[in-house]
């Protein structure tokens, strides 16, 4: 019997329009048979904490879609207002929750479900003097050497 195909990604993002996507594809790929791990380092570790807090900021994301077609008539500054960033996360997950699509949370208990390994990059948890505490349980701790040794094997790597 061949060995499974392998999916390693690097997930360095810590807002709640870049939690999707290395959930998701990771979820995704262990259904289809794949060992999959992902690699949280820097702001991708917001991802893991116990109690997520994420939010989206329209500020610099010139690609968000906004609602009442705001993004061809309200000024980029304006997206500074205070209020504004709590006003499109609420927009965002009432969207998501419409939409059907599963939060972060289900996503993530997904992965955890179907096996995929999540590494917390240790040289990033002490440098922000995280507590492991804060995180979920159920993973590993390891440096970018821990990253290679199976990205070094993998099919597919991803970097988001």
């Amino acid at each position: 019997m061949s060995e499974p195909k392998k999916l390693a990604i690097i997930a360095t993002k810590g807002t709640l329009d870049w939690a999707y996507p290395p959930f998701i594809l990771a979820s995704t790929a262990a259904a289809l048979g794949y060992e999959v791990q992902i690699f949280f380092t820097f702001y991708g570790l917001q991802l893991l904490k116990k109690k997520l807090g994420l939010k989206v900021s329209p500020l610099g994301n010139p690609g968000m879609p906004m609602p009442m077609a705001m993004d061809k008539w309200f000024p980029v500054l304006g997206t500074a207002i205070p209020g504004m960033e709590a006003m499109m996360t609420m927009m965002m997950k009432n969207k998501m929750k419409s939409k059907g699509v599963a939060s972060v949370d289900e996503l993530r208990e997904l992965c955890l479900e179907a096996e995929v390994k999540m590494v917390a990059c240790q040289m990033t948890v002490d440098l922000f003097d995280m507590s492991t505490s804060e995180f979920i349980d159920g993973l590993e701790y390891g440096g970018a050497a821990t990253f290679f040794e199976f990205a070094g094997e993998s099919d597919i790597t991803l970097y988001i």
